[in-house]
């Protein structure tokens, strides 16, 4: 059975590796949309695509990264056709993992089966909270895994982000 999990990951932090670890023992075989993926470097998304990828590759070890096959999924306005264009980018799933309203409402218009994922301390493991930390020299180094962090480091995403 395969699963499809979509997030943005801006950054890819652990909660988020909880949320693949939780869908990779649901299915044999996880997909990974990373949304926003034709959005250009941004403030709410100050990561590319590929930086992205590589936050979440370099995360895992070998034994979840040989179940997960990561891909772009752009945005598009109207929500009927991205989840046709999602049809088109990755292989068939038999179950999206997914907090959103909207996304679990438009699956279940197509008999597809939705499962919630367990958000891991919420109130600290989001993207924004974790930009925000970056930008104002708090610690946010335990908040990533290692793979997140070394990328981070090597763009020195403080100066990346305060340039936005």
């Amino acid at each position: 059975m395969n699963g499809l999990l979509i997030g943005r990951f801006q950054p890819f932090h652990l909660g988020h590796l909880d949320a693949l670890k939780f869908a990779l023992s649901k299915v044999e075989y996880l997909w990974v949309g990373l949304g926003s993926s034709n959005k250009p470097i941004q403030k709410n998304n100050p990561f590319s695509a590929e930086e992205r990828k590589i936050m979440i590759t370099d995360s895992l070890d070998y034994s979840l990264k040989k179940r997960i096959k990561i891909y772009p999924i752009p945005d598009l306005e109207n929500h009927i056709k991205w989840i046709e264009l999602i049809d088109t980018i990755v292989p068939k799933f038999d179950l999206v993992f997914t907090n959103d309203d909207l996304t679990r409402h438009l699956y279940s218009k197509r008999n597809v089966k939705t499962i919630s994922i367990p958000f891991t301390r919420r109130e600290i493991l989001s993207g924004t909270n974790i930009r925000n930390m970056i930008i104002s020299d708090q610690n946010w180094l335990e908040l990533v895994p290692e793979g997140t962090r070394n990328l981070l480091t090597n763009i020195h995403v403080k100066d990346r982000l305060t340039g936005l």
